[in-house]
């Protein structure tokens, strides 16, 4: 904080009126089926983005970054913001959280700022950095402009804002960024959004340890991917049962629609979709639509290229998980006494279906988890998009030490770029608190 408060003296010859910090957050269980309309249970982390801001009568929103390989960027007060979705600079995401609250308010002329933006969340690691900063700064044009909403708008507000920059997310990571609580994961659940403690078993603590292959989600197609074949995957699921399909976007509301358990959906995904990829013409002709239709009511911007589409396992991994959800948190609220076994056994599921159902881990994480469970861990697994960035491990607590030293024998200190970054890749993690602002003292 200290070292903010001088680089945005240096910067602007003033000190800041306020500051305002979102945190990032580790999902605990519950991987790519929050825009799916299932519930996912994360907590958010120690590192945070920091933001220090004061006001100017500029007509200018000013953005510089403490860290010196970020360049600078200002836009004006009164001009429509403009987000380019084909280059997702740092400030784009930051001008994400502005434009949501310049829209929810039907503000014209936004306040002048002058804003150093902080971080300690790793970029592109799974641990929610680009959420975490549209989250700060929402929450900082809000202030600035004399706003106030609450948490949970707040958190809605920037998961619809973020799209602007093409990430099609469901609202996991803005929802526990705002809802968060000092000691306590959340069961965060959608449709109306809200959030309900999960005590952690005691005994056991979660260690992040990060890949250090970075995968920026907006900059590459492989989510949006999986977001389109989920969509089609509830089409041909809702048709296959006689359900108009045409307002049905979400696998959760074909479970809603056919009153059907979680494992009555998993019966149906393997009695209605084939595990070999579909071809768009298959798809057309089953949905009865044109392709023109199939491009511009199914696929994103950046899937049109797309010619096959593996909706049986996508849609098994989303129905899967959601039960895996709904049996960590029984656990937890149970508290018996194998309980870290029984966590450990869900999460290591969750990973095997991430890798193979989903396809959405990458050699390196595979290697990591597995040197994970070898080192002490009950279970581990990718946390985030995937694709690289970080995995979640459960440990004993009184195996921490061991584990953290055999993690880092194993898998950093062999090869100097991971050696290089283990000191910010490799720790232990705690429930931490929710985005707040506070005051310049």
């Amino acid at each position: 904080m200290k070292n903010l408060k001088e680089t945005f003296e240096s910067k602007y010859g003033e000190s800041p009126l306020f500051y305002a910090f979102a945190p990032g957050r580790v999902n605990l269980i519950g991987e790519h089926i929050d825009y799916c309309g299932y519930s996912v249970l994360p907590m958010a982390i120690e590192q945070n983005i920091l933001t220090a801001v004061s006001l100017n009568d500029s007509g200018k929103i000013q953005l510089a970054n403490a860290n010196p390989k970020y360049k600078d960027f200002s836009v004006s007060c009164s001009e429509e913001i403009a987000i380019d979705r084909d280059d997702p600079q740092w400030y784009y995401y930051f001008l994400c959280g502005v434009k949501g609250i310049q829209e929810k308010f039907g503000l014209n002329n936004l306040a002048g700022m002058s804003c150093v933006v902080d971080g300690t969340i790793p970029p592109s690691s799974g641990l929610s950095s680009s959420s975490a900063l549209v989250c700060c700064s929402g929450l900082v044009t809000m202030e600035a402009n004399q706003k106030s909403l609450s948490k949970v708008a707040l958190a809605e507000i920037c998961a619809k804002s973020e799209r602007y920059i093409g990430t099609e997310g469901g609202g996991m990571d803005q929802s526990i960024s705002f809802l968060a609580e000092a000691g306590t994961a959340k069961l965060i659940e959608f449709q109306p959004l809200r959030a309900t403690d999960v005590k952690l078993p005691d005994g056991a603590v979660f260690v992040i340890s990060n890949c250090c292959v970075e995968m920026n989600k907006a900059a590459s197609s492989h989510y949006n991917i999986r977001v389109v074949e989920c969509r089609i995957a509830t089409k041909m699921l809702a048709q296959a049962r006689g359900v108009d399909s045409s307002r049905l976007l979400k696998l959760a509301h074909v479970q809603m629609e056919l009153k059907a358990s979680l494992e009555e959906m998993l019966a149906l995904v393997a009695e209605v979709l084939h595990p070999e990829p579909y071809s768009r013409e298959e798809i057309c002709k089953v949905l009865g639509i044109t392709s023109e239709q199939f491009s511009t009511e199914l696929l994103s911007a950046n899937t049109q290229d797309m010619t096959q589409f593996k909706l049986h396992q996508r849609a098994k991994h989303v129905y899967g998980e959601a039960a895996r959800v709904l049996q960590f948190k029984s656990v937890c609220d149970s508290e018996p006494t194998d309980a870290t076994r029984l966590l450990g056994e869900l999460m290591n599921q969750s990973h095997a279906s991430c890798r193979d159902l989903y396809e959405c881990s990458c050699p390196e994480l595979d290697q990591l988890v597995d040197i994970c469970l070898k080192s002490g861990a009950v279970g581990s697994r990718l946390t985030g998009a995937g694709w690289g960035g970080c995995a979640v491990s459960m440990v004993p607590s009184k195996k921490v030490e061991s584990f953290l030293q055999a993690v880092r024998e194993e898998y950093y200190l062999p090869d100097p770029r991971r050696a290089a970054m283990e000191k910010q890749s490799l720790f232990v993690s705690k429930p931490g608190g929710g985005a707040a602002i506070f005051l310049e003292e």
